[in-house]
């Protein structure tokens, strides 16, 4: 985003499932993670993994992949204290999947993410005097590579899982729009878009401690949530439930006309 004045609005977007579809990727090495430490005994579903999202502290999909092993094995009739886990290893099995195996490239399931949106629609927004960036769980690397290499983005504003801490702490929204307005001083609206019950709590989180400013949560349904009607609405509830002040089939509904209309 190039640095303008006076943004009429900010618009700070989640990563994964907004930018990017990652329900063959995130979630299948989420997935193929639990599986592995469970010894083949457990795999677990699209809809095990959103259940646990829905509970608004597992954004880390290294720690979600983490919890579920332990709830699994907790199912089987034993303690955590029982259950000998090395975070580490949990997750270089994770980035296995996940990136590949090859240090220097992506080999993994991260080369055949979809795009969920085009440069254009960035343009647009620009072009409407809006300010736009990026505040993601994900790693810088993986970040960037989606950011810069698929869509062609130049230096984008980007708080990612190294900058901050995770969500639903805000502090890493914070950073990101700090950058964006830029100094000015008429505290422009700040719109979060995210596609999980963490996203929409960072919003309720930032409100509390910026209570001048007015921040509003946009709830975007992943890919994977769409494929029945029965479960688009019951996930659409979940993230209004969660503080959504609306919720979109896709982030490119949220336009010009669309920021405008929730400004008023």
């Amino acid at each position: 985003m190039t640095k303008q004045n006076s943004p009429r609005a900010i618009a700070v977007f989640d990563i994964d499932g907004v930018i990017r579809d990652v329900s063959g990727s995130y979630r299948r090495a989420i997935s193929d993670t639990v599986e592995y430490f469970t010894n083949q005994a457990y795999r677990p579903t699209p809809l095990d993994i959103d259940q646990l999202k829905s509970e608004g502290v597992w954004n880390n999909d290294w720690e979600a992949s983490q919890e579920l092993i332990y709830r699994y094995f907790q199912s089987q009739g034993q303690s955590r204290a029982q259950i000998q886990l090395d975070y580490n290893t949990i997750v270089a099995f994770f980035q296995s999947r996940y990136r590949g195996t090859d240090p220097n490239n992506f080999t993994g399931y991260i080369c055949d993410e979809p795009l969920l949106l085009q440069p254009i629609y960035l343009k647009q927004l620009t072009q409407a005097s809006i300010a736009w960036g990026f505040f993601s769980g994900a790693t810088r690397g993986s970040a960037n590579y989606i950011l810069e290499k698929r869509l062609g983005l130049k230096s984008p504003v980007l708080i990612a899982m190294e900058d901050a801490p995770g969500k639903p702490d805000p502090t890493g929204l914070f950073a990101t729009v700090q950058i964006l307005e830029n100094n000015c001083e008429n505290l422009p609206t700040v719109f979060y878009v995210g596609d999980t019950v963490a996203d929409m709590y960072t919003v309720e989180k930032a409100r509390n401690l910026q209570p001048h400013r007015t921040w509003i949560g946009v709830g975007v349904l992943p890919p994977h949530v769409q494929e029945t009607a029965a479960r688009r609405d019951a996930y659409a509830q979940t993230l209004k439930k969660a503080g959504a002040a609306v919720v979109l089939s896709n982030v490119q509904e949220l336009n010009p006309i669309k920021i405008q209309e929730l400004l008023s």
